[in-house]
């Protein structure tokens, strides 16, 4: 059964609605319009392009405690009150663990061709390491066999946050043992679904989970470190990237393909005048520093270092020859940028920041900014060298509910996604190595510190019944994949 309506199903409930605030087209502008040119309308992206759609283990499946999963840092986070905003945890969720084959098929029925999910660490080594759990690992082999089964391809991503609390216990990331636990247990992994998954990434967003869990309160494990503590905490992380990518490659061999998912506040030239393009293109490499510019060129800059003075990480060139280990793919994780104008200063660059009247989405991080899709991945792939990029996560949170038909009119998010993609296209036309899209995200789900008081989905879930309603942004985003274009 297709859980989505028809297009005439559709457009007849909206019809209305549509009629009603419709304004005629003059007979003479229509003449001026000219007949329909799908080429100049319509804006295509490469054959073979892949659209999927994005979760995370502890966003959507719940079941915390099925088939032997052990505790993870979100688990203790979540249950200790006042971290969230709404007082809620993940122990259910979206009830993806078992619901999983109806995830599916609206995945199905949008027509997408990738999955990107991540694989909850404590469901594979309850304590971290040691001896695997197969109840755990079954459920991932029968998750990305369904997948096949659909047509879809997963994407699989190793890590995404839910670091298992005995780990914690003994110090977290900022403890180096914690970098050799986690390229053990994605060896293990990638090995035992070595065939079924492609595409494997190891993290996903080291500067969110160090910056906000470690170096903040706002997530977990909420450490708010400082200094010398944060930065090698930071270190040890991108150790663990890299340790990683060894141990995938050598758990399945050069037919697999391996990177990351990094966020990134995209860096923008303020317009596009060539003194500030430069700007933004420095701003990439700085800005990012501690993260993908390590990790794509095995060091550390120099202006990174010297900024930290006495609280830069203590490292090997072994450690840096690891981290730099190379890659097939970076993914990007775009939901608004940076913009960057020229300056006489020891960077080259300036950030211009945002005035209280610039436009923002429901969730008050993410301003609107189109121009992250075009000059993020072409200026990190300028500055860095990148040769193949997916955008592993773009979407917006919104306020839109059911309305008294059950329709859920998301028309911010379908604006929000149209001009992103938008200029998404006008990048990879201009040079931006663009493989995919993984929109963010499939599901109404867990929104960490925001509980269920911010939904990021294309499906509407009523969490007391787990039923799920898709969204007026699901329609929109199934004509854009059927039709490879905006």
């Amino acid at each position: 059964m297709n859980p989505f309506l028809s297009r005439r199903q559709f457009a007849k409930a909206v019809g209305g609605l549509l009629a009603a605030c419709a304004v005629p087209m003059a007979a003479e502008t229509r003449a001026a319009a000219g007949p329909k040119n799908d080429t100049a309308t319509k804006r295509a992206f490469p054959p073979g392009f892949v659209w999927g759609t994005a979760t995370a283990a502890y966003q959507v499946e719940g079941a915390v405690k099925a088939d032997g999963r052990g505790q993870s840092i979100w688990d203790a986070y979540t249950h200790t009150p006042g971290k969230v905003a709404d007082g809620s945890n993940g122990d259910m969720a979206d009830d993806d663990y078992h619901r999983y084959p109806e995830d599916i098929a609206l995945m199905r029925s949008l027509g997408a061709g990738g999955y990107r999910f991540s694989v909850a660490w404590p469901r594979i080594f309850p304590n971290g390491g040691g001896r695997p759990n197969p109840k755990g690992v079954d459920f991932y082999k029968r998750l990305v066999d369904a997948l096949h089964e659909a047509g879809i391809e997963p994407y699989c991503t190793l890590y995404h946050w839910d670091l298992p609390e005995a780990l914690q216990r003994k110090g977290g990331w900022q403890n180096r043992d914690t970098a050799k636990a986690f390229a053990d247990y994605a060896g293990y992994m990638a090995g035992q679904l070595d065939g079924r998954v492609q595409h494997f990434m190891t993290m996903n967003e080291i500067s969110t989970f160090i910056g906000n869990g470690y170096g903040g309160t706002t997530m977990a494990p909420g450490l708010g470190l400082k200094g010398q503590a944060l930065a090698q905490a930071r270190h040890h992380a991108l150790l663990g990237h890299g340790l990683a990518v060894q141990a995938i490659r050598a758990a399945t061999g050069a037919k697999t393909k391996v990177g990351s998912a990094e966020g990134i506040d995209a860096p923008m030239p303020a317009y596009d005048a060539p003194e500030h393009v430069v700007a933004a293109r420095k701003a990439a490499l700085e800005e990012n520093a501690g993260y993908l510019t390590a990790m794509h060129t095995g060091r550390y800059t120099d202006l990174y270092l010297k900024t930290l003075g006495a609280d830069a990480p203590k490292f090997t060139p072994e450690e840096m020859r690891i981290i730099g280990s190379k890659t097939d793919f970076q993914g990007l994780n775009v939901y608004t940028g940076n913009y960057y104008i020229a300056a006489d200063n020891e960077r080259g660059y300036e950030a211009v920041p945002f005035p209280s009247s610039y436009p923002r989405m429901q969730s008050s991080w993410i301003q609107f900014a189109p121009d992250a899709m075009y000059w993020g991945p072409k200026l990190m792939a300028e500055a860095l060298g990148i040769s193949d990029i997916y955008i592993t996560e773009n979407g917006t949170s919104s306020t839109a509910a059911p309305d008294a038909e059950g329709r859920v009119l998301d028309i911010d998010r379908v604006m929000f996604l149209r001009q992103y993609l938008g200029e998404l296209q006008r990048g990879i036309a201009h040079g931006a190595p663009v493989r995919g899209y993984f929109l963010w995200s499939l599901l109404d789900n867990f929104e960490w510190s925001r509980g269920y008081s911010e939904r990021f989905g294309i499906t509407w879930v009523d969490f007391a019944t787990q039923k799920r309603t898709p969204k007026l942004s699901a329609m929109f985003y199934r004509d854009v994949i059927a039709s490879n274009a905006v």
